[in-house]
């Protein structure tokens, strides 16, 4: 008889894990941020080329055309929708979804909670993040270092100075990949992923900041002290995993649409689906996003690292191939 309609996680682990939704409702009770909720089947996709989107498909009333709709894998444009409709401080606890992603630490349909905090930047974001892990994982003392940082320290790099065929040589000594890119932030993600973030694991709670401009994402750039152009957004790695990412959030309507065709074109480039994008939000954004900062956190992945598992299955009561 099979086994397979039992739970992989054990009970005692999803009763903490229940415990530790109620310690995140009560830090943002007390903190008087607003739980919302958003939908989950879309009718625009994400557009990051790393992202893969599932498509799922609406059957309306006979002799109605069928529409297509996607599952989010992030509450991020529709949450940016209700600050602009005026919302204040927002946080959602909600299910997302990634094609292809199904492993140790992932599953095509986990957790996210995602928050958004009018009038911080991402530097107030990330003591608040702090503020909200450290007692969930038991960590206090949070590293903060920069992106070019973390190059020149682990891989002696200087980002500003180096070039494509240089970082190409890099990983090619260390990863055995017959990639052949011209994209800089293609290697750049490869020595980031394969390299640096192991040598993270022994290091506790990191917060790394400053990313290349170019990695912006949805993110707005400045100038850092250096006068070297960075995006102002975060990383949050405890013991070598990635836990969350945090923006400050760019609210320009035109650089919104710009890089949404941005998107596009890489997309068109690399062979990938090209799927349509979140005119909505541009619109909101049109009408007028409060300045702040947000960020989006796995919560499977902070359940596994409170209780030290080492599989998503062993904190998701039914992960994919029993669901």
């Amino acid at each position: 008889m099979s086994e397979l309609w039992q739970a992989t996680a054990p009970i005692e682990n999803l009763r903490k894990r229940a415990e530790i939704f109620a310690q995140i409702r009560g830090f943002f009770a007390g903190h008087n941020v607003m739980e919302v909720e958003t939908p989950l089947m879309t009718s625009a996709a994400v557009s990051d080329p790393y992202i893969d989107t599932i498509e799922c498909r609406y059957h309306p009333l006979p002799g109605q055309q069928e529409q297509i709709r996607y599952l989010q894998s992030s509450p991020e444009y529709a949450m940016k929708r209700l600050l602009a409709s005026g919302s204040g401080a927002i946080y959602q606890i909600c299910k997302a979804f990634r094609n292809g992603e199904c492993g140790r630490r992932h599953n095509p349909e986990f957790t996210m909670l995602e928050w958004y905090r009018p009038g911080f930047d991402h530097h107030q974001l990330m003591d608040e993040v702090e503020a909200l892990v450290g007692p969930v994982i038991g960590i206090n003392g949070f590293q903060r270092i920069s992106y070019a940082e973390l190059f020149r320290h682990y891989l002696d790099i200087d980002l500003q100075a180096v070039t494509v065929t240089e970082l190409a040589a890099v990983t090619r000594q260390h990863i055995d990949v017959e990639m052949e890119d011209e994209n800089r932030d293609n290697w750049l993600n490869l020595l980031m992923s394969h390299l640096i973030e192991p040598q993270l694991a022994d290091k506790g709670a990191v917060f790394v900041y400053d990313y290349p401009a170019s990695q912006a994402a949805l993110a707005r750039t400045a100038v850092n002290a250096e006068g070297v152009p960075v995006a102002c957004r975060f990383e949050l790695f405890v013991a070598g995993v990635e836990l969350a990412n945090g923006y400050y959030e760019l609210t320009d309507a035109v650089e919104q649409a710009r890089r949404f065709q941005q998107d596009i074109t890489q997309r068109q480039s690399e062979g990938l689906p090209v799927r349509p994008t979140d005119s909505l939000l541009v619109e909101a954004l049109e009408n007028g996003m409060p300045e702040c900062a947000g960020v989006a956190m796995g919560l499977d992945r902070l359940v596994m690292l409170a209780l030290g598992t080492e599989r998503i299955s062993e904190v998701i009561a039914l992960p994919f191939d029993r669901a």
